[in-house]
């Protein structure tokens, strides 16, 4: 049986993405979106509740993310459900759920470093792209409409010729004649 592991979220950052690079000079972003969930309650009062959801940037996303998202940013990402598990320094164990995104998009004008929305620039997205090629199958050819195939005549049946001269024989029994 095959498996999905693919979450979608529309949230607010909920603070400024922290930018870490790694030893061998890439680079990954860390940062929490809320996505908050209204509803009415049984005595029909309106209620909310907000998760708290963790995200991390890899590869050309951490540039747009160090870019354009700030603190307050309503976004969409995409990616997959992850729990990462690590050990303090006093030996206790922790595990944290986050989202590896694999695709964003953001909702609002990006802003430059002055806070200022900049107008020249569109939003930017980012999901990865299929490697260019030229060989990519044809599609097929356009099929005529479709026809019901013709619905099958019943068989004839089949009754043998009546032979005049032939006179059934007589069936087997007492004589009933009187």
């Amino acid at each position: 049986m095959a498996s999905l592991n693919l979450c979608q979220f529309i949230g607010n950052v909920g603070a400024d993405p922290e930018i870490r690079v790694l030893e061998g000079g890439s680079k990954f972003a860390t940062t929490r979106i809320a996505v908050t969930e209204r509803y009415t309650d049984r005595n029909q009062q309106p209620q909310q509740r907000t998760e708290w959801i963790g995200l991390v940037f890899n590869g050309k996303l951490v540039d747009v993310v160090e870019a354009y998202v700030k603190k307050g940013s309503p976004i969409y990402v995409s990616g997959k459900f992850h729990n990462r598990e690590w050990t303090d320094q006093g030996g206790v164990k922790h595990t944290f759920a986050e989202i590896q995104v694999r695709e964003m998009q953001l909702l609002s004008k990006p802003q430059g470093q002055d806070g200022n929305t900049q107008r020249a620039q569109p939003a930017p997205q980012y999901a990865p792209q299929p490697p260019q090629s030229t060989n990519y199958p044809q599609p097929p050819a356009p099929q005529p409409p479709y026809q019901a195939p013709p619905q099958p005549q019943p068989a004839p049946q089949y009754q043998a010729p009546v032979n005049p001269y032939h006179a059934p024989a007589p069936a087997e029994g007492p004589d009933l004649s009187f």
